[in-house]
């Protein structure tokens, strides 16, 4: 709430404080706030406290990359050092990974370029989830979120990829934000459900997947879900 209040002197109290510097979940990364606030010493604090740089957030971009769109040279340069190469950056170097954001800044001004390359993108991550190359689908729905974050159809395809490759907080996450751009939608609710069957939180499975049996209530798949989650409560 500090970061987010761009409030950098009660941020950094709670830090020497002992308050967790890492990502909570591929919903919130401290230094991924930071870093699109342009809070240049809230970044240095969390670097010396121990935060990755190199965890993504939820539409699959780094905090360096956001430091470039938002905050200023000194904030990319800051963070340069602990972070990874980033493979479509051609030359990695601060003014490289500049010049990289500022044309991406560009292309997705161009509305041709935009719906293209969505396109393409999603056919990839398509691609490779029937031939069950989860990781790979996962990046190309990655990418494509960066062309359209609120495509919630991308977010129910990348939590299921999260899920085939056993990772339950990705898989949750980004059910949350699916629901969150269609709450009416019962596959976003049934996304939640699997991911919490995964967690083994049966309870919260139960809730997600009654609403997703409400949503849709011819829907098999939900159904057989629902009653596992009911049967693993008791």
């Amino acid at each position: 709430m500090a970061l987010h209040k761009s409030n950098v002197s009660c941020a950094k109290l709670l830090i020497q404080g002992g308050a967790n510097v890492s990502s909570a979940g591929p919903c919130y990364n401290p230094l991924v706030t930071a870093a699109e606030k342009g809070l240049t010493e809230a970044i240095k604090c969390l670097l010396e406290a121990g935060a990755n740089p190199n965890v993504l957030d939820q539409f699959g971009r780094l905090p360096i990359e956001l430091a470039a769109e938002y905050g200023t040279r000194e904030d990319v340069e800051m963070l340069f050092p602990s972070t990874l190469p980033i493979s479509t950056v051609t030359k990695w170097s601060v003014d490289g990974i500049v010049s990289h954001v500022k044309m991406e800044i560009k292309q997705l001004e161009d509305d041709n370029f935009v719906q293209t390359r969505a396109s393409d993108l999603k056919q990839q991550g398509d691609e490779a989830f029937k031939k069950q190359d989860y990781l790979n689908a996962s990046v190309f729905y990655t990418q494509d979120l960066k062309m359209d974050n609120f495509d919630a159809k991308l977010l129910s395809n990348r939590s299921l990829c999260w899920l085939r490759m056993g990772n339950g907080e990705r898989a949750f996450g980004d059910a949350h934000e699916c629901i969150a751009l269609c709450p009416k939608w019962a596959k976003a609710h049934y996304r939640l459900g699997a991911a919490f069957m995964f967690m083994e939180d049966y309870n919260g499975a139960y809730q997600s997947l009654s609403r997703a049996l409400e949503l849709d209530p011819e829907s098999k798949e939900v159904e057989k879900l629902f009653w596992e989650a009911m049967e693993l409560m008791s």
